[in-house]
């Protein structure tokens, strides 16, 4: 795959654009030469075929192909240690995840207020996962919701726990996966979740850690829909 760069703008082909410094200092990194072709993807997630003749002047060639998946997933996963919520962002993007959503569980695993000031942080290792992947659009990150306020939207829901019996899948264009701690969601998150008319699914036979588990439901949506 080329080397591959974001611009925050709409771009068009024919045109030439100029890179931010961020994306300067990684063309410096990759020692991107002169006339080399490149990928270069914009605000509206399209991706182009451009040429990079210096960083102030990339021409950019032609539309190429989206490599977004077919379906919108959106992955609910409780709050969990800081690195492997960052691992789940990286694997999440790579697998086409569309919005991350933090939650507060009955049973979260760490204090909220360990994660605050992460969100630059966060954005970068989504970004370089997208670049990484050849997505063209950047998932979004949520700010933390409490599950039941995200249990209680719109849209097919499919809730994944080791302890339930796994129910009617409907098929849909878009959902939403919730995954909850290693120790599973309370009973009560399982009866508002029951309520909300969420699906419900298990990951086989043993107990899966949550970033596991959350990996696996990513990637056993993703191939139903022909996306893997």
């Amino acid at each position: 795959m080329k080397h591959r760069f974001h611009v925050p703008d709409v771009l068009k082909s024919g045109t030439t654009i100029a890179l931010d410094a961020e994306e300067r200092h990684h063309a410096r990194v990759l020692r991107v030469r002169e006339g080399e072709e490149v990928e270069v993807f914009d605000a509206l997630g399209k991706n182009y075929l451009a040429r990079f003749e210096s960083a102030e002047s990339i021409a950019i060639l032609r539309e190429t192909e989206n490599r977004e998946p077919r379906t919108e997933n959106h992955l609910a996963i409780s709050i969990i240690q800081p690195e492997k919520f960052e691992f789940v962002l990286q694997k999440g993007t790579e697998l086409g995840v569309r919005s991350f959503i933090p939650l507060i569980t009955d049973r979260i695993e760490v204090r909220i207020e360990r994660l605050r000031g992460k969100e630059e942080r966060w954005k970068k290792i989504v970004l370089e996962a997208v670049k990484q992947s050849g997505r063209s659009q950047i998932p979004s990150i949520e700010p933390a919701m409490k599950f039941d306020d995200a249990i209680a939207r719109e849209g097919t829901k499919i809730v994944f726990d080791a302890d339930v019996q796994t129910g009617h899948r409907p098929p849909a264009t878009e959902t939403t996966l919730f995954i909850g701690p290693e120790g599973g969601f309370s009973e009560r998150e399982l009866q508002l979740a029951r309520e909300s008319g969420a699906s419900f699914e298990r990951l086989g036979p043993r107990r899966l850690r949550a970033e596991t588990a959350a990996i696996v439901a990513l990637a056993i949506v993703a191939a139903r829909s022909g996306d893997i």
